[in-house]
């Protein structure tokens, strides 16, 4: 299910996307869509990695553990 936001961008941020989208020939929507999942899935990536950077419990390994664990 979809539902409608509404938005307010700068013109040339506007212009950038409608340029985009005919060059892709995709729809503003659509890479709307893209450009916030992309967003959110780093953004999570983000705070998961910050959440254990900041675990005191987490044992924190270099990287030649790394790679040796991983047999490289």
């Amino acid at each position: 299910m979809s539902s409608n936001i509404s938005i307010r961008v700068p013109e040339s941020l506007l212009s950038e996307l409608d340029e985009l989208a005919s060059l892709l020939g995709r729809s503003r929507s659509s890479l709307i869509n893209e450009a916030i999942e992309s967003y959110l899935t780093e953004y999570n990536d983000y705070l998961l990695a910050l959440h254990r950077l900041l675990d005191k419990d987490d044992d924190i390994i270099s990287s030649s553990e790394l790679r040796e664990s991983l047999g490289i």
